[in-house]
Order: structure tokens, then sequence, then C-alpha cells
């Protein structure tokens, strides 16, 4: 029996406590616009309901790496862990941070701000891509859907990833709820 899911706070986002047991790989599946304080709620295919909502240098990251249309972001997957040392308002308190990113070719390294007036180095590492049901070139008129799910495998990860992909290309409920029919 896995115990990592009977740690998880009840929360309406990912928090640091969610990711104590270690990093998770997870599917971009929208990008929303949030509050002031909290400006990105990136929604997740395999939480939903409970966006990873990136602080200020998690976003930096992002952008560095993938650009700032947040658009292109569904159906990308990341590596989120929890960092004990992430500071707010002075004190350690934990957060999330990036550890690695579909999409990039070589590691990434970013001079991130530590404190004020210091920065320090910050690097991401390339996510590899899944196998061919999550391809980069799906498109509508050229996709078939049995197929891809066969590909997959049975296994969820992948099975998630493809849920994303498909969403992002506006299919209609009745394929999405197919692929959510083999994750089960």
């Amino acid at each position: 029996m896995d115990l990592s899911e009977t740690i998880s706070p009840k929360s309406d986002q990912q928090n640091y406590d969610d990711y104590l047991a270690g990093p998770r790989t997870v599917t971009i599946s929208a990008v929303t616009k949030g509050n002031a304080e909290q400006p990105v709620n990136i929604e997740l295919a395999e939480y939903p309901g409970r966006p990873f909502k990136p602080n200020k240098s998690m976003r930096r990251v992002l952008v560095m790496a993938w650009g700032a249309d947040s658009s292109v972001y569904v159906g990308r997957r990341m590596t989120l862990f929890g960092n004990p040392e992430v500071v707010y308002g002075g004190k350690a308190v934990g957060g999330i941070e990036i550890a690695a990113l579909s999409h990039i070719t070589k590691p990434l390294t970013a001079a991130l701000t530590a404190t004020r007036g210091r920065r320090k180095p910050f690097t991401v590492q390339p996510l590899p891509e899944l196998v061919e049901c999550v391809a980069e070139d799906i498109s509508a008129d050229a996709f078939d859907l049995d197929a891809a799910i066969a590909e997959c495998g049975g296994d969820e990860s992948k099975l998630r990833a493809l849920h994303a992909k498909v969403q992002a290309m506006k299919a209609p409920q009745a394929a999405l709820d197919k692929i959510r029919a083999a994750v089960r």
C-alpha cells in the first residue's frame, strides 16, 4: 500500500506537503489567470481542481524554458518537488520547485533571486518525451484515438498526457471519456 496519498493535505491547490513523499511528474492541462497574490494557476491532469501556483522564480524558469505564451504549455510535462529551503517573508516555509521540464533539450540554468540582492543558480533538467501516443504532431483530422490509447499500453501517466493533448485539440467529450475509461 502506498501511504503517500494518505498524507496529502486537504487543499484547493498543490502544496509543499504534497511533495514530502518525493517528486511527481505532472501534465499541464490548462493555464489560467489567478489573483494578485498568486497570478498563475497551472491546472494538472493528474490533480484536477488542485492547480500548481508557481512563485515568481518558477514562473521565470517557465518563461525562459517555454516562452511567455502559456497556451503552448498544455500537454507539456514537468517534474515538481518540495524544497524545504524556499523562503517567504524571511522564513523557510518550504515550497514547490521545478526539477525537470519536457520540451527542452539540455539542462537550463537560471540565476534566480535567493534573497534581496543575491542570486543563486537554479538548474532544470530536460524531461524525456513520452512515447508516440502523445506525439507533438497530433492533429485532429489524422488522429486515431483507439490506436493512441493502445500505444499507451495502459500506462496511467501516458494516458493522462494523452488526455491533456486531446483536450487541447478541443476534442469532443466522448473522446475524453474514452481515455478516462482506459485509465481505470
